[in-house]
């Protein structure tokens, strides 16, 4: 992997990890009612609860941060290719 690719996809990844947090933070506020979601040692909280929060979270992260890497890797190699065409 080319340097700048490494660091670019370093910033996407902590990008992408900013914007799946709050679109989760949303998600379970409209789906629970709640501003927080349940932490795996409040043991106050129901088992499902927490593993359904967990689930999402995962799911989540998972799917913003294959997009934002996958969006990452074509405009890279794009710009690449362009790169060679224009010194040519």
């Amino acid at each position: 992997m080319h340097p700048v690719q490494k660091a670019t996809s370093l910033g996407m990844g902590v990008l992408s990890g900013a914007l799946a947090t709050l679109l989760f933070r949303r998600m379970w506020k409209l789906a629970a009612g709640e501003d927080d979601s349940p932490d795996a040692e409040d043991l106050e909280r129901d088992l499902t609860e927490i593993l359904v929060a967990a689930a999402l979270q995962g799911a989540l992260f998972g799917l913003i941060k294959a997009i934002v890497h996958r969006a990452s890797a074509k405009t890279f190699r794009r710009r690449a290719i362009q790169s060679r065409a224009a010194k040519a």
